[in-house]
């Protein structure tokens, strides 16, 4: 693995931006180009000059924190430890029920997927949290870069409590206590749909900067009375962003961080109203600043 990574660093053609006037933030690291949520993606998206690493979260049966979008073995995206495909639609292999042990022997990198056929591809794994932190960490500094933030999104829902993930407390503390070993809170946001991680995180942990993900933001004033108190962070899909929005929420003293923004128009154009940041999964998109 390690022999992999180097091999892809060497290759892969440097591309920075210089001083951002706005917050890039890799989603998934950088998707649109490696396989997502890989330790590789991470390390292409800081090639890329991102400032923020962002990044999902699950829990292993045995109480590891893993890099992941959903919950179980997506089948877009996954091979079976034996190299099989598995059956669209298929959850069944849920990370919550295997162990840390069991979800590194599958294969998230080779399977070719349709929406991204730019993704270099090569067997990878999830990674733990905590491996991922030290890796990044370790990267920036060997290569002098700017140490980054990592926007990290913490995946639940009340239906997926005690079944594809922890209750809300225990899976808030568990993100929480590998975070604080590793990166200084400065460097940190957390993020989730689930309003009530946000909640608990706000009541428990008062100084960690929250980000609300919402579907849209046309109805932005009632998903903060929703939410109960004003986070840091309001982060919606761009589609029906406007910069009268972007106004609105600047009053109120929020940050303004659309998702996921894949052309480098459209970039242009939420910058144009204002925004802080930008989620892409092409950070080499990106308009320079």
């Amino acid at each position: 693995m390690k022999k992999l990574i180097l091999l892809i660093l060497i290759t892969a053609p440097m591309n920075t931006f210089g001083q951002q006037a706005y917050d890039l933030q890799g989603h998934r690291g950088a998707r649109g180009l490696m396989p997502e949520n890989t330790i590789p993606a991470m390390i292409k998206a800081l090639d890329l000059g991102v400032n923020t690493l962002e990044l999902d979260l699950a829990i292993t049966k045995d109480g590891e924190v893993i890099v992941t979008h959903e919950p179980y073995m997506n089948p877009v995206i996954c091979l079976t430890p034996s190299g099989e495909e598995i059956t669209a639609g298929d959850k069944s292999h849920n990370i919550y029920k295997l162990s840390y042990a069991e979800v590194s022997r599958y294969d998230v990198g080779t399977k070719v997927h349709k929406d991204f056929p730019n993704q270099v591809k090569f067997h990878t794994t999830k990674p733990r949290l905590a491996d991922l932190f030290e890796v990044v960490e370790k990267y920036v500094n060997d290569h002098d870069l700017p140490k980054p933030k990592y926007n990290i999104e913490i995946k639940s829902s009340p239906e997926g409590d005690d079944t594809y993930h922890p209750g809300v407390k225990e899976f808030s503390d568990l993100v929480f206590q590998v975070i604080d070993k590793y990166i200084s809170w400065d460097r940190i946001n957390v993020q989730s749909f689930d309003f009530r991680i946000l909640r608990y995180y706000h009541e428990t942990y008062p100084d960690v900067v929250l980000a609300v993900l919402v579907p849209g933001p046309t109805k932005f004033e009632a998903q903060l009375v929703e939410l109960g108190f004003q986070p840091q962070i309001y982060s919606p899909h761009y589609n029906g962003l406007t910069k009268e929005i972007v106004n609105t929420l600047h009053g109120k003293g929020l940050k303004v961080i659309p998702w996921t923004v894949n052309s480098t128009s459209d970039m242009q154009s939420l910058l144009d109203m204002g925004v802080d940041g930008i989620i892409t999964d092409y950070p080499n998109l990106a308009p320079q600043r």
